[in-house]
């Protein structure tokens, strides 16, 4: 039987430029979503106008809450669960050292593990995100048990092993040869690929390769993971890695990755071009299922690049904060064309919501220096946390709003569970312009929107509960 859902519609309509999002931003305060028998979606608009096909269908009535597309986290670290807001006294590779390296390699335990993916997958639920590029565990069987429990529980992953092939002391457990890499990296495709319905292009569960960043792995490693995934890209695999997130002068990320690698630009590691000189020495991992997180100093000429090959940016505001690693430069990169899109990258960070790191997008690039502040468009901050992931996914005519014959992923939101959000829904400025009105409106509701106020979470029409 068919669904009917009542509730206040936000969405970003069709496939708009980032440029172009504000006048494809659809609001309904009386709307109604109609879900097909197949999960899609049958009918977005008034309540008023619900094709009379419907009328006999079940009602689900939200009012005077909102729908909302899910959420897509681009980036977020399955075997960090248990290690949002671990201190280590400095930024990205001293917290990665002390904190992260021990914390991960708890994961050899099976329980921890299977508790963990349990851990991760409610954490998604109750922050409304039903699609996900996911970092995974080094461990074989922590991947087995999150891949099972994502399954399970119905909802969207992209998801890989994280490849580390050198590294210090404290990586020491998470690194494996050069042979184990690529064997175990090329198995979790054949198990996990696809392998809820066999097909990529209906699959809920993917996979992808991912090396944990270029100082983590060798020139041998990237040479057989670039021909590795040459040979799987047709099957819709994915590549995901970090790129440019620290430039602590001399000792940061990315002057220790051009210095090790001998290299003009980070990216060209990733590029093929990994040898002295940036020299090819190997298959480029850039493309449409690839993308980077962070890129928040990135060279002119590698924006150009992943522009130029469909690689997008997960853009994590809320973890660049926590980590000390700068802005993200939004005029110039959105200018470039790369798709950017938000991620929370728990646990670098302290957020699983969606909503508060698109929040703290806001206010880093409105905060930028000079001419180069921006006031994101409420439009933007919902286009960035929806369609936009989607888009990063290469999975835009699948989900992301609510066209219709998508796959009808969407929260309810009950702004009476968050006080503070209900009254400011209630009593906020509204300007007598309806246009801005209803901006005013959207943005009160991503500023305020917390974790209680996610009321339902769908994936394709099924609602996904906890427990």
């Amino acid at each position: 039987m068919s669904q009917v859902h009542l509730g206040h519609i936000f969405h970003i309509a069709g496939s708009p430029a980032i440029g172009d999002v504000n006048d494809a931003l659809v609001a309904v305060p009386d709307g109604a979503l109609v879900i097909d028998d197949g999960g899609r979606i049958a009918y977005c608009g008034s309540r008023a106008d619900i094709p009379a096909d419907y009328h006999a269908e079940k009602v689900f009535d939200h009012r005077p809450g909102f729908l909302l597309p899910g959420f897509v986290d681009t980036h977020i670290h399955f075997p960090q669960t248990f290690a949002g807001d671990a201190y280590g006294g400095g930024q990205l590779l001293e917290w990665l050292e002390l904190c992260m390296y021990p914390a991960e390699s708890r994961y050899a335990e099976p329980e921890f593990a299977q508790s963990a993916a349990v851990e991760f997958c409610e954490r998604r639920i109750a922050a409304g995100t039903t699609a996900a590029m996911v970092f995974g565990s080094a461990f074989p069987h922590a991947q087995d048990a999150l891949f099972a429990e994502t399954q399970r529980r119905g909802l969207r992953m992209v998801g890989g092993r994280g490849i580390q092939t050198t590294g210090e002391q404290p990586a020491a457990p998470l690194i494996t040869t050069e042979d184990d890499a690529i064997r175990l990296t090329s198995e979790e495709i054949d198990k996990w690929h696809a392998a809820d319905t066999g097909d990529v292009d209906t699959a809920l569960l993917h996979v992808a390769v991912v090396p944990r960043f270029s100082l983590a792995v060798t020139r041998e490693t990237l040479k057989n993971l670039g021909e590795l995934y040459d040979s799987v890209r047709n099957r819709g695999v994915y590549f995901h890695s970090h790129l440019n997130e620290n430039n602590r002068a001399g000792t940061g990320e990315v002057d220790t990755t051009k210095q090790a690698y001998d290299v003009a630009t980070y990216l060209d590691t990733y590029d093929g071009k990994f040898l002295p000189g940036s020299a090819e020495g190997g298959k480029s991992m850039l493309g449409r299922r690839s993308i980077l997180a962070h890129c928040v100093h990135c060279q002119d000429v590698e924006l150009r690049r992943m522009a130029e090959t469909g690689t997008s940016i997960a853009h994590c505001p809320v973890s660049q904060q926590f980590l000390g690693s700068g802005t993200m430069p939004w005029k110039r990169t959105i200018a470039s064309g790369v798709t950017v899109a938000a991620g929370t990258d728990f646990g670098g960070g302290d957020e699983w919501l969606i909503p508060q790191v698109l929040s703290a997008a806001f206010k880093v690039h409105i905060s930028e220096p000079g001419g180069d502040a921006v006031s994101m468009h409420p439009a933007e901050m919902l286009f960035t946390g929806t369609l936009a992931g989607a888009r990063a996914l290469d999975m835009e005519s699948r989900f992301g709003n609510f066209d219709l014959g998508k796959e009808a992923d969407f929260v309810v939101v009950e702004p009476a569970r968050v006080p503070a959000l209900e009254s400011a829904l209630a009593h906020g400025i509204r300007s007598e312009e309806p246009a801005l009105a209803r901006e005013q409106t959207l943005f009160a509701l991503l500023m305020g929107l917390r974790e209680p106020a996610i009321a339902e979470v769908y994936v394709r029409g099924r609602r996904i509960d906890l427990h």
